[in-house]
């Protein structure tokens, strides 16, 4: 029984079409989007098809509009997969959203799953009766029924139409045989839709890159909100760091000015604490120091050549005195 399955799956290669078509004759419903699932109800019915009894079929709300009321029904549906020991992970908070692929994608895992169980066999289920256990369940029972009435009645009007324009072509026929002058056809004011599946795989495709950037849009404002909050830490509150920081992350332009700014604030505040010095001081304090060394080497030389020119008894003198001005090196 498929319960953990791969994103490379082929049942992640169903397309919309065939899982709308899919749950429609299941359930006796009338969906024209895969988002309308987004409520949970239509996948705890799934579920209860598939596992009659299982599912508390009085605790689902069809009419559910709110994330709140959506939320229950995942509930609902995460006690029956519990119940079964189902491991698949249910993300309520990106399916309530309502968006297309993250709810394309959980419909998916259900056909599979669904399929996977004695062979996708429903015997004997009426969804209808089962439906009306649930809050708002005879509504969208009504909407299903009203809305199969409906396209029964367009379909008939249109294949009235097609005999009426059948019936027409053949009297222009019959005219221009006779040698009558056909009657010009009447333009039709409407504008002929483009559709079929490669209009459909088009839209898919252009919603899933949406989606793609989407995702990646929210990953980095949550890392920007991360930096955010860091920055408006008590304890980080006066840096000068913090505050470059900030100016970035509040400014309003494109100026690449900010930038520099920033790097200001920051070399401003390093250079009143005294842990950068400018450049410049470190150049003119460059003489100074070479010329203390050579002062020093010079000493040191002086010093040197003054001790060579010592005659041996001024040598011993000096260090007589040494001893005598109690030297570190004395012994008692």
């Amino acid at each position: 029984m498929a319960t953990n399955i791969g994103m490379m799956d082929s049942a992640y290669f169903v397309g919309r079409t065939e899982i709308l078509a899919w749950v429609n004759s299941t359930l006796q419903l009338n969906l024209s989007k895969v988002e309308e699932a987004a409520s949970g109800a239509i996948q705890c019915q799934l579920m209860d098809a598939v596992h009659p009894g299982i599912v508390p079929m009085h605790k689902v709300n069809f009419d559910a509009k709110t994330e709140y009321e959506m939320i229950q029904n995942y509930k609902v549906l995460q006690d029956v997969f519990n119940k079964l020991k189902i491991t698949k992970h249910i993300e309520v908070n990106k399916l309530v959203k309502g968006r297309p692929l993250d709810n394309l994608e959980f419909m998916q895992w259900m056909k599979r799953y669904c399929d996977s169980v004695n062979g996708g066999q429903m015997h004997c289920y009426n969804p209808l009766e089962r439906r009306e256990a649930c809050k708002g369940g005879k509504e969208a029972s009504k909407k299903t029924v009203t809305t199969q009435a409906s396209s029964r009645s367009s379909a008939t009007t249109t294949t009235t139409t097609t005999t009426r324009s059948h019936s027409s072509n053949t009297s222009r026929k019959n005219d221009s045989t006779s040698g009558n002058p056909p009657n010009p056809p009447a333009k039709s004011s409407k504008p002929a839709v483009n559709g079929g599946p490669a209009y459909d795989e088009q839209i898919t495709q252009l919603k899933l890159y949406v989606d793609s950037l989407e995702k990646e849009r929210d990953f980095y404002f949550a890392k920007l909100r991360d930096v955010e909050i860091l920055c408006q830490s008590p304890e980080l509150e006066g840096l000068s760091v913090i505050a470059a920081i900030q100016r970035i992350l509040y400014v309003t332009d494109d100026s690449p000015a900010v930038l520099a700014e920033a790097k200001a604030m920051i070399t401003q505040q390093a250079k009143q604490e005294g842990h950068l010095s400018p450049i410049s001081e470190i150049v003119e304090d460059k003489p100074n120091v070479e010329t203390q060394k050579r002062k020093n080497i010079h000493t040191l030389e002086v010093d040197v050549a003054a001790t060579s020119t010592l005659s041996p008894r001024q040598r011993l003198s000096d260090i007589s005195d040494v001893h005598h001005n109690g030297s570190p090196l004395t012994t008692c």
